[in-house]
Formats: structure tokens, C-alpha cells, sequence
């Protein structure tokens, strides 16, 4: 396994702030993201954080500006199947999908890789590597609930972007921290982002 590689997709749902967090934070502590956006998380991410992102030519300055990092953003189109990220021989600790649209989630259930998102997802549970769903949806509609049973029982892990309340919360940053810190953890991405219960 290559500890440095993590891949980061970014789908249509709602919480466009938690995936442009996450890269912040995974790129600062050092690790390579292998970054994928869908045309809906482009859109979101424009109607939410007023970023306009080009995918036929990204620049990672449109997206967050970080500075000083000592990890890398490594971008790939959500049509490229010839990525790295479409192949279990490319070694990564792990993807997460934040956020992951109804839609994606569908797809990763069943395996329908109709892009590169879906792909990756694909190749990380049939190596039995890490992967993270970060749903916001709610309510959840009984096909949804079953998706991420069926996600679940394929070895992914279903963290939904609920954020707790109990560590001393201020701004609405602190909210978003709580959940990318969740997100980091199972990662094994050391963090102090939140205050941890009982510390």
C-alpha cells in the first residue's frame, strides 16, 4: 500500500465545503490526492461556494488555495478510465466520496462503473481497501437505505455528514471540522480538529 496516495472524490450532493476541507487537510498533513470531480459536484461547488471550476482544465487554485503544503493534488478527469485510480495495481491508503450524491451511492452499490468515481469506488472494495461515503441526503428514502446496506456489506464505510454537537462548537466551521476530522480517522490522517470526548 502507498500511505501517501489517498483518492478524493467530489459528486453532486449537497456539502461541497466538506470535500474542499478535506483536500485542504489531507494535502497540508502531506498526502497525494488523486482528485476527481462529476459534472454535478462542479455545479454544486459553483451554487454553494461560488468556485467556478473548469474539468477540461483544472487548476487546484480554483478550488481551495493552499499554501505551503508538502502533499499534492494529482487530477483526473471523470471520463479518463485510463487513470491510475481506475486500476487496483495503483496502490492508495484509500478513497472517500464527500460528498456522495444518491446517485453515485446507487452506483457503487452496484457496481455500475459509468465513471471514473464509480470506478475507483469499484477497484478500492474489490481490493478490500478503504472506502468512505459521505451521504448528505435527508430524509433517506428506503432505496437509499438499502444502497448503503449493500455498500456497507461490500466493505465500505457509510459516514454521513452529520456533524455532533458535543466538542465545543463556535462557528460553522467547527461543525464542518468535526466531520472531516470523522472522515480523517478513518483514514488513520492524524487530526486535532475537533476536541475528542473525554479529552
Amino acid at each position: 500500500m502507498n500511505d501517501k496516495n489517498i483518492v478524493l472524490g467530489i459528486t453532486g450532493a449537497s456539502g461541497a465545503v466538506y470535500a474542499v476541507r478535506l483536500l485542504e487537510i489531507l494535502v497540508a498533513a502531506g498526502y497525494n490526492v488523486h482528485l476527481s470531480i462529476s459534472p454535478s459536484g462542479r455545479d454544486v461547488i459553483r451554487q454553494e461556494l461560488d468556485r467556478t471550476i473548469d474539468l477540461e482544465s483544472f487548476q487546484a487554485s480554483d478550488l481551495s488555495e493552499i499554501k505551503g503544503a508538502s502533499g499534492s493534488i494529482h487530477y483526473h478527469h471523470y471520463q479518463d478510465f485510463f487513470a491510475p485510480i481506475a486500476s487496483g495495481s495503483f496502490l492508495t491508503r484509500g478513497m472517500v466520496i464527500c460528498p456522495c450524491s444518491g446517485a453515485t451511492l446507487s452506483s457503487v452499490a452496484s457496481a455500475a462503473s459509468t465513471n471514473l468515481i464509480h470506478r475507483a469506488a469499484e477497484v478500492h472494495l474489490k481490493e478490500r481497501r478503504r472506502l468512505v461515503l459521505v451521504p448528505r441526503e435527508t430524509p433517506l428514502s428506503l432505496p437509499q437505505l438499502d444502497n448503503m446496506r449493500r455498500a456497507a456489506e461490500a466493505g465500505a464505510v457509510v459516514l454521513p455528514a452529520s456533524p455532533g454537537w458535543y466538542h465545543g462548537v463556535e462557528t460553522l466551521g467547527d461543525l464542518v471540522d468535526f466531520v472531516v476530522a470523522r472522515i480523517c480517522d478513518q483514514l488513520d490522517v492524524e487530526n486535532t480538529l475537533m476536541r475528542r470526548w473525554g479529552s
